[in-house]
């Protein structure tokens, strides 16, 4: 039986190992994954451990994506755009490959939810390594604007510096006047039950509000957003069973089905 596993710092949280048990179980595939509790400034050690004792490949969650990019021998174009990984394998010539699918998760969510992105304007907020992982795979998609919005907009600045005009950057107090079909929070405030502050005017043609956590309940994020009339809102739990299947894939080489995983992790949360 192949051993995979999903790497983190805290990581008793994690539903991956649920979701990929879950997959295994739908394409028939013998493997076992875990969650591993690597300490903060050892990731490559742990990595190391767990190959060793014959693991095949990873997950990579907060705060090694960083560090995980850096220990790939072979980067995908998502890794490289990212400047992180969240998946590690090996290829036929026995080279760690690193992938990043973040961004594709983001867009199986989003298509499940009947969004059309052609020549959408996007606006992000937050300026870490979700929002690197996600512009790239947008604008594959076919997105007519992005602008990504930070408290230091230095930050946005060198996240927009890697794409094209396509893409610019702002402060949250300066967000410029555009009619915004979809607004992602891309940042963490919603695990302390805050909510970025930015003017609700950027809401006025919002048809989508997504925030990238997920939880039992809406965030801060989407309960305001609701508050301001937007009518569709969402959270990252189906971005999360989403990437995980690009994962799934890149592991075993077959697709599995997202629909049964993600309302059975509905089920559980509403408990």
């Amino acid at each position: 039986m192949d051993r995979y596993a999903v790497f983190g710092n805290p990581i008793g949280h994690s539903k991956s190992p649920f979701i990929h048990q879950q997959f295994a179980l739908q394409t028939a595939e013998p493997i076992s994954y875990e969650a591993i509790l690597a300490p903060v400034e050892g990731f490559a050690d742990s990595w190391q451990h767990f190959i060793n004792a014959g693991g095949k490949g990873a997950n990579v969650t907060m705060p090694f994506k960083e560090q995980a990019f850096a220990l790939a021998q072979v980067r995908s174009e998502g890794a490289l755009q990212a400047g992180a990984v969240n998946t590690l394998y090996f290829n036929d010539a026995g080279q760690i490959v690193g992938d990043n699918t973040d961004g594709v998760g983001l867009l199986h969510d989003l298509q499940r939810l009947g969004v059309v992105l052609a020549e959408a304007k996007v606006l992000i907020i937050g300026a870490g390594g979700a929002t690197r992982g996600i512009v790239g795979p947008l604008l594959k998609a076919g997105v007519g604007q992005i602008v990504i919005a930070n408290r230091t907009q230095a930050k946005a600045e060198a996240i927009a510096a890697n794409f094209n005009a396509k893409v610019s950057a702002a402060a949250l107090t300066d967000i410029p006047m555009l009619p915004y079909q979809f607004v992602i929070n891309a940042t963490s405030s919603g695990l302390t039950g805050q909510r970025p502050e930015f003017d609700s005017v950027h809401l006025a043609h919002c048809q989508l509000a997504y925030d990238m956590l997920y939880g039992a309940s809406p965030t801060a994020f989407l309960i305001w957003c609701q508050q301001q009339g937007v009518q569709n809102t969402a959270d990252g739990l189906g971005m999360l069973v989403g990437q995980a299947a690009a994962a799934f894939a890149l592991f075993r080489g077959k697709q599995p089905d997202l629909a049964p995983v993600l309302a059975q992790l509905k089920a559980q949360l509403a408990l």
